[in-house]
């Protein structure tokens, strides 16, 4: 960084900025765990020299915090696929269950935004459109921090809802379904070509408020791939130039996935599967009503408090899912 010319090439230079912050961050966890552990250490210690048994309860709240750490650190070595560093793009989409499944649409773009706030990461929304009565029918965001994609690949997939419906006067229980589609934001789209005549570019009116900028503007963009069928939009940005460069941006990350991987089941396993937003297809549920319990029907993972994971307290489930790809890795290798 003190080579004259360092900032000569910028995108060069803050890739290597936020390389050596990733690598602070590691030295500083593995520092941190390290004194936790001589604390239980000295303190057991302390305990037996002047046989204290006051000294028990700081020993056991002190181990725990070290063994949350440490399992901690442990998920992170779990995240090593490709595109695990880089930042998220999560999608959105309200399914069966008209007015009610938009709403748990805007119930989950909450937990996803409160979970992202948890850890210390940040959220742009690229686009959304709100749904007829309430809720949104669709929303994407760009999650950025490290290893953003590494944990939010989880999520993919159809998530169902199971309530007594605030829409329905007859107070007659209801089931939902939202799907989320997460795909990482790559930096690196090098190697795409992408020729005018296989896009159709369209523009909008923004659906945010934003005053007079966006009820007059036709600043939002949506384009369209016409050979693969991919559609990326974007409207969070003030010119239209600037959501078009963003949306061809999101276009080259994902032609860029397709062709680094060069089978279906690779790209399965990073977009995640794509189901019908219904029946038979969730890989969640989020009970409330006769009972209340969040189940994960992959890893069988499961949370009596469905108020804190839509709080954003979703880590349960995607530690367990890591594990859960950890042990089918092991077992197909051997």
């Amino acid at each position: 960084m003190e080579e004259p010319g360092f900032w000569d090439n910028t995108d060069k230079a803050q890739g290597l900025m936020k390389e050596l912050k990733i690598l602070k961050d590691s030295v500083e966890t593995y520092n941190q765990l390290k004194t936790k552990f001589e604390d239980v250490q000295t303190l057991i210690l302390m305990g037996y020299e002047e046989n204290d048994e006051t000294l028990i309860p700081e020993i056991k709240e002190v181990l725990e915090e070290f063994i949350d750490a440490l399992e901690e650190l442990k998920l992170r070595t779990l995240l090593s696929d490709e595109y695990d560093d880089c930042n998220a793009i999560l999608t959105l989409h309200a399914g069966a269950g008209g007015t009610e499944s938009c709403d748990w649409a805007s119930m989950l773009s909450r937990m996803y935004q409160r979970w992202a706030d948890k850890k210390g990461f940040t959220v742009d929304i690229l686009d959304f459109l709100d749904g007829e009565e309430a809720g949104l029918k669709s929303i994407t965001m760009e999650i950025n921090g490290n290893n953003a994609y590494g944990y939010l690949k989880s999520e993919s997939g159809v998530h169902r809802l199971v309530r007594i419906s605030p829409f329905n006067a007859a107070g007659k229980r209801q089931t939902s379904f939202v799907s989320c589609d997460v795909m990482p934001d790559i930096e690196d789209d090098s190697g795409i070509e992408i020729d005018d005549k296989d896009l159709r570019i369209d523009t909008y009116h923004a659906s945010g408020a934003g005053g007079q900028h966006v009820n007059k503007t036709s600043s939002a963009v949506r384009i369209t791939h016409i050979p693969t069928n991919i559609v990326v939009q974007c409207q969070n940005e003030r010119s239209q130039l600037q959501n078009k460069d963003k949306a061809m941006h999101m276009l080259k990350a994902k032609l860029y996935l397709m062709k680094q991987e060069a089978n279906l089941e690779k790209i399965s396993d990073i977009r995640g599967e794509v189901k019908e937003i219904g029946w038979g297809n969730q890989i969640r549920s989020y009970v409330m009503q006769p009972y209340t319990m969040v189940k994960d029907h992959r890893t069988n993972e499961e949370v009596g408090n469905v108020t804190s994971v839509l709080d954003g307290n979703i880590d349960p489930f995607i530690n367990g899912y890591l594990k859960w790809k950890a042990q089918r890795k092991s077992e197909d290798i051997s």
